[in-house]
C-alpha cells in the first residue's frame, strides 16, 4: 500500500476500494500509518467526499478494528441515541437513565467534545470519581443489574474511531459527512443495538448548517444502520441557539440534574422526550411521569454510584466546579431577543477552556455560561442575558465581546 498515492487519488475525487480502506484503517490503528498522513487523507475526504459504498466500507472497517459487544440470548432490546453534536446538548445524561426505566438495555458508548460541541464523556468526568473506562465484562454486568452503562470506547471497541475522532477535532475535518457517518455508526454498530434514534442537528451551532445538509446526513446514517439490521429513527433538531440554558461541562450536568428531578428548561425536556419515545416501549406520557416522579432520577443516582461517582455531589455541581470569575452580561437596550447564536457561544466557551484546541488539551469543567436567555424573550435595558464563568479576569475580558455579539435585541 503506497499511502501517498491513495491520498492523491482521493484528493482528485476518485474512489478508494474496500480493501484499500481496510488497509488504511488497520495501519492507522496499529500506528504504522502516521497521523500526518491520516490527517491529509481526512482533509482530502473533507473536500472530495466519499460515495455510499466507500462510506459503508469505512464504517465497517472502523467497527471491525475492534470487538462488538455480545449479550445473552434472553437480553432485552438494546437501544441508544446519538446526537450529531450541538451547543448545550446534555440530552444523553437524561435520556440514558430514562430509557433504562423501561426495562430496556442502554449500552451507551459516547465521545468527547468535538469542535465547538460538548462531549458526553467530558461531562460525565466532571462528576467526582466517575469512571467512563469500564471494560466489556464490567459493562455487561452493569447492564444486567441496572439496564444502563455510559462509557467511552474501550481499547477493544472501535480503536480506529477513537484515534481518528481526536485527530479530526484538531485538523479542521469535523464537518465531513462521510467521516461523521463512519464515526457515529461504527461505535453504535459495535454496541450491537436493536434500535437507534438519531438526533441530527442543523444550524449555527451544528456541523450541518442547513436542514438539507442534516437530511442528507440522516439519510446516510439511517441507510447504513438499516443495512446492518438496526431499527433506525431520526429527529431533525434546529441548533441556532444553545439547547437549554447552560453551556459548559459542570454547568450542563447541573441542568441535566434539574431535568431528571422534574424541572429543567422546556426545550431540553421536550427534545429528550421526543427522542426517548422513538425507541421506548411505553408512551411519551409515561416517560414524562418517570421524569416527574423521581424514577429516572433514582436510576441516574444508581448509575453514577455504580461507576464510582459521588452521588452526593450531583446536586451541588456548580459548587464542586466553581469558576473564580463570574460575570453577568446585561442587555444594552430594551426589546425582544432576536438571536442567541449557538455557534458564537460554543466557540467562545471552547476558548474559555470548556473544549479543546488540540487533542491533548485538558478540559476546565467549571467554565462556560449559564442562565442563557432564549430567543423571543422580552428584555429591558440592564436585564441579565447570561452569566459567564471564567478561569481569570483576563480570559473574561478577552471573550466578553464574543458573547455580546452572539445576542441581538430589537
Amino acid at each position: 500500500m503506497h499511502v501517498p498515492s491513495l491520498i492523491e487519488r482521493k484528493r482528485e475525487g476518485n474512489a478508494l476500494t474496500e480493501n484499500e480502506i481496510r488497509e488504511i484503517i488497520a495501519a492507522f490503528t496499529d500506528g504504522t500509518l502516521p497521523d500526518y498522513q491520516m490527517s491529509a487523507l481526512a482533509m482530502a475526504i473533507f473536500f472530495q467526499g466519499m460515495d455510499d459504498a466507500e462510506t459503508t466500507h469505512l464504517t465497517r472497517a472502523m467497527m471491525e478494528s475492534g470487538s462488538v459487544l455480545q449479550y445473552p440470548e434472553d437480553a432485552p432490546p438494546r437501544v441508544d441515541k446519538h446526537s450529531t453534536g450541538g451547543v448545550g446538548d446534555k440530552v444523553s445524561l437524561i435520556l440514558a437513565p430514562l430509557l433504562a426505566c423501561d426495562e430496556l438495555w442502554v449500552p451507551m458508548i459516547s465521545g468527547r467534545g468535538l469542535g465547538i460541541t460538548g462531549g458526553t464523556l467530558d461531562k460525565l468526568e466532571s462528576f467526582p470519581g466517575f469512571s467512563v473506562s469500564l471494560d466489556e465484562p464490567a459493562a455487561l454486568k452493569q447492564l444486567q443489574r441496572l439496564g444502563v452503562v455510559m462509557i467511552g470506547q474501550t481499547a477493544n471497541i472501535c480503536p480506529a474511531d477513537k484515534k481518528l475522532y481526536a485527530l479530526r477535532d484538531v485538523t479542521g475535518t469535523v464537518p465531513s459527512q462521510p467521516l461523521i457517518t463512519a464515526s457515529i455508526m461504527s461505535k453504535k454498530l459495535a454496541e450491537n443495538l436493536n434500535r437507534l434514534v438519531l438526533d441530527v442537528k442543523f444550524g449555527t451551532g451544528a456541523f450541518m448548517k442547513t436542514r438539507p445538509e442534516a437530511e442528507s446526513l440522516a439519510g446516510r446514517l439511517s441507510a447504513i444502520g438499516t443495512f446492518m439490521g438496526v431499527q433506525m429513527h431520526t429527529v431533525l433538531t434546529p441548533m441556532s441557539e444553545p439547547l437549554g440554558c447552560t453551556v459548559g461541562n459542570a454547568l450542563e450536568v447541573a441542568e441535566a440534574v434539574e431535568t431528571l428531578q422534574g424541572g429543567g428548561p422546556s426545550d431540553l425536556r421536550n427534545l429528550t422526550l421526543d427522542l426517548a419515545e422513538k425507541v421506548s416501549n411505553v408512551s411519551r406520557d409515561q416517560l414524562a411521569r418517570w421524569l416527574n416522579d423521581g424514577t429516572a432520577w433514582k436510576k441516574w443516582v444508581q448509575l453514577v454510584e455504580a461507576q464510582g461517582g459521588d452521588a452526593k455531589a450531583l446536586e451541588s455541581m456548580r459548587d464542586a466546579h466553581k469558576a473564580p470569575v463570574i460575570h453577568t452580561l446585561e442587555a444594552s437596550s430594551s426589546g425582544a431577543v432576536q438571536t442567541v447564536d449557538a455557534g458564537i457561544i460554543g466557540l467562545a466557551c471552547v476558548m474559555l477552556g470548556a473544549g479543546r484546541n488540540k487533542a491533548t488539551d485538558p478540559i476546565d469543567f467549571a467554565v462556560g455560561c449559564d442562565q442563557i436567555v432564549k430567543t423571543r424573550t422580552p428584555v429591558a435595558k440592564g436585564d441579565p442575558l447570561l452569566r459567564l464563568h471564567a478561569r481569570s479576569q483576563s480570559s473574561l475580558e478577552e471573550l466578553l465581546p464574543s458573547f455580546q455579539s452572539a445576542i441581538t435585541i430589537a
